[in-house]
């Protein structure tokens, strides 16, 4: 895990672009629907949450494989990462609490959003492998 403190600054900055883009998402579902009321705990966990998933994406970049194209890994990561873990689990508990399932639909594509855009700025900016 020392290569979340050595790209701190990398998972950071993914981090506050996911969550400039969350709002822009947000915003658009706001017009369409209820209101969005954005909460002081609400942001501070959204935030936790996005620089949670952009070291674990950062982490994946930086195991991708040396001869395979950084965009298609990038991005590749980040749709895999979502499908796997991501869409089971939104799926299960929202349906569970009786969610529509355009809600479910809605807080899936945020989240593939906010993980590709993720990806997007740590290829960008580049993350090292520990100790490099």
């Amino acid at each position: 895990m020392i290569y979340i403190v050595e790209n701190s600054l990398q998972i950071l900055a993914a981090s506050l672009v996911a969550l400039l883009v969350g709002f822009a998402y947000r915003a658009g579902l706001g017009r369409s629907g209820a209101p969005v009321q954005r909460r002081s705990l609400d942001m501070i966990l959204t935030f936790v949450a996005e620089f949670w998933l952009a070291a674990i994406l950062a982490g994946a970049l930086i195991l991708a494989p040396a001869k395979a194209n950084v965009w298609v890994m990038a991005l590749g990561s980040a749709v895999v990462i979502w499908i796997g873990f991501v869409v089971p689990a939104l799926v299960v508990s929202l349906r569970y609490h009786r969610l529509p399932s355009r809600a479910v639909v809605a807080e899936c594509g945020y989240w593939l959003v906010i993980m590709l855009v993720q990806s997007i700025v740590l290829e960008s900016i580049g993350v090292s492998a520990p100790g490099q």
